[in-house]
C-alpha cells in the first residue's frame, strides 16, 4: 500500500532557540573557606547552616570530611552501615561521609568538604571526588595552599 501525503503526521516544530547545556556539562562553582585543619569542620558546619538558612533543601547537601568523621556520621554509623546508607539513599537530609567512603555517595547539588586532617592523600583523593559529585556548588573548608595544590591555583 502506498502512502499519500495525508497519511503522514504533520511535523511538529522544534525548539526555537539553542538547546540549553545539561547540568553535567557545566562545572560546579567552587568556593574556598580558609580554615585550619582544626577549624575546618566548624567552617563546614557554618557553611551548611548558611545554605539551609538561604533556602537550600537539606537533601541537596553532602558533607565530606578528610580527617575525623563528623559527629552525626559517627552517631548514625553506631546503628550500622545499612541504616546509615539508607539515610543517604532517601536523600531528604544533609548527609555526612568520611572521605574514605565518599565514592559511594551520589551526586548532590552542593558538596561541602572539610579538610580537617587525615593523611595527606585524603585531601588529594577527596577533593577531585567531591568536585565530581557536586552538581552546582563545591565549598571547600581548609588550608588554601593545600586546596589550591589539589584543585588548581586560583580556586
Amino acid at each position: 500500500m502506498q502512502r499519500t501525503p495525508r497519511d503522514v503526521a504533520p511535523a511538529k516544530p522544534g525548539p526555537s532557540g539553542p538547546a540549553t547545556p545539561t547540568a553535567t556539562a557545566a562545572s560546579p562553582q567552587i568556593q574556598l573557606i580558609p580554615a585550619s585543619a582544626e577549624g575546618a569542620l566548624d567552617a563546614a558546619e557554618e557553611a551548611v547552616d548558611l545554605l539551609l538558612d538561604s533556602g537550600r533543601a537539606p537533601g541537596d547537601v553532602l558533607v565530606i570530611t578528610t580527617g575525623a568523621q563528623h559527629p552525626w556520621a559517627e552517631h548514625e554509623l553506631s546503628f550500622g552501615e545499612t541504616s546509615y546508607w539508607a539515610q543517604h539513599d532517601t536523600g531528604d537530609d544533609v548527609f555526612y561521609a568520611d572521605a574514605a567512603v565518599a565514592s559511594r555517595a551520589a551526586t548532590r547539588p552542593v558538596v561541602v568538604v572539610a579538610v580537617n586532617g587525615g593523611p595527606a592523600s585524603a585531601a588529594a583523593t577527596a577533593l577531585p571526588l567531591a568536585h565530581s559529585r557536586a552538581g552546582a556548588l563545591l565549598i571547600v573548608c581548609g588550608d588554601p595552599q593545600q586546596i589550591n595544590s589539589v584543585l588548581g591555583a586560583g580556586v
